[in-house]
């Protein structure tokens, strides 16, 4: 679990935070294996007796103090009895794992019978847009072989990946090993293979050869299957044991073609306004394979994966989305495109993710097109169900297979619930992230399925003026818990120890992590603004905009960036006393907008231009697509602070050779270019990375560079640590189109009122912010 707060010292009462101009929070990756430090857990048993308060329900840690018969709670300060059980147990602190460390992950008893709980097999469904082309079934085929290949080198591995896991829990140093994670896939997975047009096709491979039965979806919206999908083919039929059947299950992937013209006219429907829609029914056959694979969670499954590979809008039966709502109608109606675009149409697939989540479905959305597809509300399906939305615009070169891969050899949580509590000063404010609250319980989020990578941000208010008095000795102090669901193989253990591992069943293992953090509070604005993360106040800030974005358009989360920067720069400036106010309040001395007496906060100039120029906040007329806008939303709001940085403004690097690197950052401009001298540069924009080597390269250099030098191993390692795949080009100056590179070349691109690129860059946006100060403090 890393935490990476906004400031490390924080503000000691609301005039010091609202004084310091920075947003106050955290970031949380509640799942990722070790701390932001690079510490992993302590791992022990009976999470269920951790004692815990009367009063504020936070757990029991290493800054309580602990007495022979009570505690004190180190986040409200209330003293707590301990149970004759914890007195016991505590005898021995250096067997309790809450008495070692801050940093905590213990296993809790699971509900239900033990056979109840061996039932755990890992669904996966593939459901498949016949409403396509060839190319797009190509990919798709390719991309769900290598999800099979991915399964069977997982199942291949099992037996090591349990043995590993219960030699790490026995504290065993096995760092030195690369393995998967215990929560990767495990043997006795199940799949099912499904496709969708004006029909739903249901594929049953357990016999000698694949076959396929069909059902007719409906075209009006408010119709229903004629037969549930357990009447055409039984669950048991339909899910297949990947280890026995994975070569009928690829010759089933080969049957797959395009539903013809004829079939798309015979099975289509005279949609809105009289105009004939095509044949992809998306959304009932969504419905439907989720009420089908609902009837046996809980049973057959814990959590079903399912996913979606959409070439296009859904425009038959229910469901069906009205794409001729983005055009060129905005300029003839005057109507401004960025907000109208953003909101969904339709609650419909909202409604559905409930029905996802009621199901034990988590579902991944892979749409591989270049037409406009409204994302805006189809995310919530993949999103609201714990899912991943991908966005592809081509077929030429999708990094699809590659994606499907490692998300399926990606560990993961399910059935997630995370809580956080601060001491009684303070309180958390707005949660942003791909979560939903509890209903019931306030700072309570539920998050149906987790990976390492997944990441949440909280704001934090004060809970009165008052603040964190001055006089106490006491901390700041944040908890959070986090409490998870991960399948793993059963394991049986001898007396002697480690024993042989069963095959064919499988168990699910409830978890409770729990951090608990110690912060301190600022006795001045020097100290606040000294103690910043400049990548978690992105994080913090990315997910405010997207917000006001999604309500109130593009152009107001741009302002409301552009004016943030506009007052930290302003509170900066007159925390340093670094400008005078003559009479008539007229401002004196140079506007400081580089931040030159704090180091802190000289990056969070250019974190604000790149995101300024980013797609995200991007206007329409600029040749923003919608669905990317909504994409870029989606991965942004998920990535951890560092990705996120890389993601807003790419690292670029030089080298002299493939195998000598120049200097390890440059500035996102042509001069830097020319200045450094270099004849090889890397770009690493996250979800692309580009090797180009100048004009004035040596053309002995090797082009392009060979696999066992320098270049491409850091090339290796970058591709390594994404959650995406990254798209790799190799681009020679003066002979290829560079049009890409230069396109994130953004300090010489102007973000000015218009937002429009002009001859202008950075340098003038500096200026601009500095004028703007001017005017906010007369």
């Amino acid at each position: 679990m890393a935490v990476r707060a906004t400031v490390s010292r924080f503000p000691s009462d609301p005039d010091a935070q609202e004084a310091s101009g920075l947003p106050w929070g955290v970031t949380v990756t509640p799942f990722a294996t070790k701390d932001e430090n690079g510490a992993a857990p302590v791992y022990g048993s009976d999470g269920h007796m951790l004692p815990r308060c009367e009063n504020c329900y936070a757990y029991f840690n290493t800054y309580c103090e602990l007495e022979q018969w009570a505690w004190t709670c180190s986040l409200c300060g209330s003293l707590n009895g301990l149970s004759s059980q914890a007195i016991a147990r505590y005898t021995h602190p250096q067997s309790c794992a809450e008495m070692i460390s801050s940093f905590i992950d213990l296993d809790l008893p699971l509900e239900g019978s033990e056979e109840e709980t061996m039932q755990a097999r890992p669904v996966y469904v593939a459901a498949v847009d016949l409403s396509s082309s060839e190319e797009f079934l190509e990919l798709t085929r390719s991309a769900l072989q290598a999800a099979l290949e991915g399964l069977q080198l997982l199942i291949q591995n099992d037996i090591l990946i349990s043995l590993l896991y219960e030699l790490c829990l026995r504290s065993v140093d096995f760092s030195f090993i690369f393995f998967p994670s215990f929560a990767a896939v495990p043997s006795g997975a199940l799949f099912g293979l499904a496709t969708f047009s004006h029909k739903i096709g249901l594929y049953d491979v357990q016999g000698a050869i694949p076959v396929v039965k069909n059902v007719f979806i409906p075209s009006d919206t408010e119709d229903t299957l004629s037969l549930e999908l357990e009447d055409v083919m039984p669950l048991s039929q339909f899910l297949a044991p990947v280890e026995t059947f994975k070569e009928n299950i690829t010759s089933a992937l080969e049957t797959l073609r395009p539903t013809t013209s004829w079939e798309r006219t015979a099975g289509a429907a005279q949609g809105l306004d009289g105009v004939l829609m095509g044949g992809r029914g998306f959304g009932l056959a969504m419905e439907s394979l989720f009420n089908y694979l609902g009837s046996e969670y809980g049973n057959t499954f814990a959590l079903a994966r399912v996913f979606a590979f959409l070439s296009g809008p859904p425009d038959h039966g229910a469901g069906q989305l009205d794409t001729r709502r983005y055009g060129e109608q905005y300029a003839s109606k005057g109507e401004d495109a960025d907000r109208a675009l953003l909101p969904e149409q339709t609650p419909f697939y909202k409604d559905l993710a409930a029905v996802a989540v009621q199901a034990g479905v988590c579902v991944d959305i892979f749409a591989i097109t270049n037409e406009y597809t409204d994302l805006a509300s189809l995310k919530f399906l993949s999103i609201e169900s714990g899912g991943s939305l991908f966005l592809y615009s081509s077929t030429d070169d999708s990094t699809l297979p590659q994606d499907i891969y490692r998300m399926l050899s990606r560990p993961y949580a399910f059935n997630c619930i995370m809580r956080l509590r601060t001491s009684s000063e303070f309180k958390p404010g707005h949660s942003y992230g791909h979560f939903f609250p509890d209903p019931q319980y306030e700072n309570v989020q539920h998050i149906i399925c987790c990976d390492s990578y997944a990441t949440y941000a909280y704001d934090f208010d004060f809970a009165n003026a008052a603040g964190f008095a001055r006089h106490t000795s006491e901390q700041p102090m944040l908890q959070i818990a986090f409490q998870y669901t991960v399948v793993v193989p059963p394991e049986e253990l001898s007396s002697e120890g480690l024993g042989s591992v069963s095959r064919g069943k499988h168990s699910l293992k409830r978890r409770l992590r729990i951090r608990t953090l110690q912060f301190a509070a600022a006795q001045n604005i020097n100290e606040v603004y000294d103690s910043v993360d400049p990548e978690a106040v992105l994080s913090v800030l990315v997910h405010k905009v997207i917000l006001a974005s999604l309500e109130q358009g593009v152009r107001e989360g741009r302002m409301l960036l552009h004016d943030w920067l506009v007052i930290l720069t302003a509170q900066y400036n007159e925390a340093f006393k670094l400008v005078q106010h003559n009479i008539g309040n007229s401002v004196t001395s140079q506007i400081d907008v580089e931040f030159l007496q704090c180091p802190q906060l000289q990056r969070l100039p250019r974190l604000v231009f790149a995101l300024l120029r980013n797609p995200l906040l991007r206007f329409h007329e600029e040749g923003v697509h919608p669905d990317y806008r909504i994409y870029l939303q989606c991965l942004f709001s998920a990535l951890e602070p560092s990705s996120l940085q890389r993601a807003v403004y790419p690292l670029l690097t030089s080298y002299s050779t493939p195998d000598k690197q120049a200097f390890p950052r440059h500035s996102l401009s042509r001069a830097a270019l020319i200045t450094s001298g270099s004849p090889i540069f890397l770009l690493d924009a996250f979800t692309t990375i580009i090797v180009f080597y100048s004009s004035t390269a040596d053309p002995t250099l090797p082009f392009p560079p060979p696999q066992d030098c320098l270049l491409r191993t850091t090339i290796n390692k970058m591709k390594q640590e994404r959650s995406i795949t990254p798209k790799l080009i190799f681009i020679r100056g003066g002979q290829d189109d560079a049009t890409i590179f230069e396109n994130y070349l953004i300090e010489e691109q102007d973000v000015d009122g218009s937002g429009l690129t002009s001859v202008m860059g950075f340098v003038s946006f500096l200026e601009e912010i500095s004028q703007s100060v001017v005017e906010y403090m007369k």
